[in-house]
């Protein structure tokens, strides 16, 4: 590379690291003013005026808006969104806005490494195809984790939940008036159990019966235990049978299940130690205690031999 390339790759490495720095402490400053504004940016669909993360949210709006998509696809994608807690018709426009912005510049970054390590055209089509599958993948990897930790937080909340519909059952009120008490009571600790027993409360208020309401929260979820919660609901509605009992003990079951699923990962961490040890800890203790043994002996043998 000629002096004036390199001088250019050193001014844009030196803007991208300013404008993140930058962005990353005005993004902290928002987060400040209002924790949950990145939710409602996605949820609402609404971006709020003025801000660096509404504007970015806007541009991804604008490129997943110009770009085709199959219904299949969007069907598919618009369920798996639903699962992550992004139910709004404007989540599933900017998600593909960031699966072609991501796809675009990875696929520009390895174009360019390609263009410089490379001389074949065949190889820079190649290593072009490769940057843009490892940008659409990315998008849909983090979606899963995404997935995965709201049913990790769902399932964490779901025992002080239970906790708080037998209370309020027990107090004497009706279960669409507990499930909104337990929503009230969970909106800081789970925001995402909160609106998921809101959303059955208010589905209720809206006409719609108390077993379609359930059946739609368990189908909103891909969480097992906030579907075995659902159907115990939809049984005792069904079979008109005492709740409060059933829900002491079905928390009391989640208690017991997640401390032995804790000493069961406790149990397992001395055998997942073993690789690490053996492998990285344990050459450097050799190396450590026989390194100064192995050099005296070198310079031994090398005096006898001369």
């Amino acid at each position: 590379m000629n002096p004036t390339a390199i001088m250019a790759l050193f001014f844009l490495v030196i803007l991208t690291a300013v404008s993140a720095i930058g962005y990353i402490a005005v993004a902290r400053r928002e987060e400040e003013e209002d924790p949950r504004e990145a939710l409602d940016l996605l949820v609402a669909g609404e971006p709020k005026a003025g801000g660096v993360r509404a504007s970015f949210v806007g541009m991804l709006h604008s490129i997943g808006e110009s770009m085709p998509s199959s219904e299949s696809t969007r069907g598919a994608t618009q369920k798996r969104l639903g699962l992550a807690g992004y139910r709004s018709a404007a989540a599933i426009t900017s998600y593909f806005g960031l699966k072609y912005s991501s796809g675009a510049v990875i696929g520009f970054l390895f174009l360019v490494l390609a263009l410089q390590k490379q001389s074949d055209a065949a190889a820079i089509v190649t290593a072009l195809a490769c940057g843009l599958g490892l940008g659409f993948l990315i998008p849909e990897r983090f979606l899963d984790h995404l997935i995965s930790s709201r049913n990790d937080r769902l399932r964490r909340a779901l025992p002080p939940a239970l906790d708080l519909l037998v209370m309020s059952l027990e107090a004497g009120q009706s279960l669409d008036q507990a499930m909104l008490l337990a929503s009230r009571g969970l909106q800081k600790f789970s925001p995402d159990l909160s609106n998921e027993l809101l959303t059955v409360y208010l589905e209720t208020r809206a006409s719609k019966s108390r077993a379609e309401s359930i059946r739609h929260m368990a189908e909103r979820n891909s969480e097992s235990e906030i579907r075995k919660v659902c159907a115990l609901l939809l049984d005792s509605d069904r079979f008109g049978s005492s709740l409060a009992p059933t829900l002491r003990q079905h928390s009391k079951y989640l208690r017991v299940r997640y401390r032995q699923k804790a000493q069961e990962a406790a149990r397992k961490l001395t055998v997942k130690m073993v690789f690490p040890v053996f492998f990285l800890i344990f050459p450097a203790i050799l190396v450590v205690t026989l390194g100064p043994a192995v050099l005296l002996l070198m310079r031994q043998l090398g005096t006898m031999f001369q």
